[in-house]
């Protein structure tokens, strides 16, 4: 796998009545990849794919790898706790073209051990063979963590294993990670609050929340400090530091949604369990991005 820099985990817009709005997810895609954003991820967390049906799920990730059209790598989210249904769920994916890889969270709820998650990840990695597979290590949502020497074992067993988003917030585990794996084995923050410190110690780029707002500003940011552009880097991340933070005001991805929504991007619906912000939670967050002026009228849906 070649890729590095900044992606975006998309956001999956809906309608007023709760259907998926393929044209806004399309304009998205598009202004992403026309605002120089690396990589786009379909139907992760972000993508609130936990409330997609199998099918919805499949034409999101069709609607954006089409849309895509070759410009960039398209990953698509494909996460279960049961490891046949996401053997199952993930031999689908071959029926689409422009899938790059596919990105695959811990199984979350059962705890598995490493042993248990070596196994998981080794029949998902034999089921879409050779599309390669990310690894996605987010503790705080699957209440376990993948270790190194797991994800060590898992990129010696299977060839297709060749990337992991890091989301564990611990940056010696990424350093760790940076020291044992192959140099061809790229390693991506998954958290916007932790991409420097991580491209800092030898990861390859960062899976963005933010960059839905403000692709050409967290391009441009984990750009910077891939060239050792310092100081460029650590002034955006001053800047963008807020609504780096805000978008967590409430569950992800409400608050971006809520935003560009106010952006003109797509609408702020949510899908239950998830729930629209508090009002007062809303107008911080238009204060907010009124003074990073993403209030601009764009209007494109």
């Amino acid at each position: 796998m070649e890729t590095t820099g900044c992606g975006t985990a998309i956001v999956t817009p809906f309608k007023a009545d709760g259907a998926l709005d393929e044209a806004a997810l399309k304009a998205l895609v598009n202004w992403q990849i026309d605002s120089g954003i690396d990589l786009i991820v379909a139907c992760g967390s972000t993508g609130e794919a936990a409330t997609l049906d199998e099918e919805e799920w499949l034409a999101a990730v069709n609607i954006v790898a089409e849309a895509a059209a070759g410009r960039v790598p398209v990953w698509a989210g494909c996460t279960h706790n049961s490891t046949r249904t996401l053997v199952r769920l993930a031999s689908r994916l071959r029926e689409l073209r422009g899938v790059n890889a596919v990105l695959s969270a811990n199984p979350y709820y059962n705890k598995p051990s490493q042993e248990g998650q070596f196994q998981h990840f080794l029949a998902l990695a034999h089921a879409v063979d050779p599309l390669p597979v990310t690894l996605y290590n987010i503790p705080g949502r699957t209440g376990v963590n993948l270790e190194p020497e797991t994800v060590l074992r898992l990129a010696d067993a299977a060839p297709n294993i060749q990337a992991i988003k890091e989301s564990s917030g611990k940056l010696p585990q990424i350093s760790e990670l940076v020291h044992i794996l192959p140099r061809s084995f790229k390693i991506f923050s998954g958290d916007d609050n932790m991409a420097l410190a991580s491209i800092g110690v030898g990861a390859h780029g960062l899976i963005s929340v933010a960059a839905n707002e403000i692709p050409a500003e967290m391009g441009r940011m984990i750009r910077a400090a891939l060239d050792n552009n310092w100081p460029e880097a650590r002034e955006l991340e001053r800047r963008y530091a807020p609504l780096i933070d805000a978008n967590f005001w409430d569950s992800n991805p409400t608050p971006v949604k809520t935003i560009l929504s106010l952006m003109g991007r797509c609408s702020h619906h949510v899908r239950l369990p998830l729930v629209p912000p508090p009002a007062a939670t809303r107008t911080r967050l238009e204060r907010l991005a009124a003074e990073l002026g993403l209030l601009a009228p764009v209007r494109t849906v």
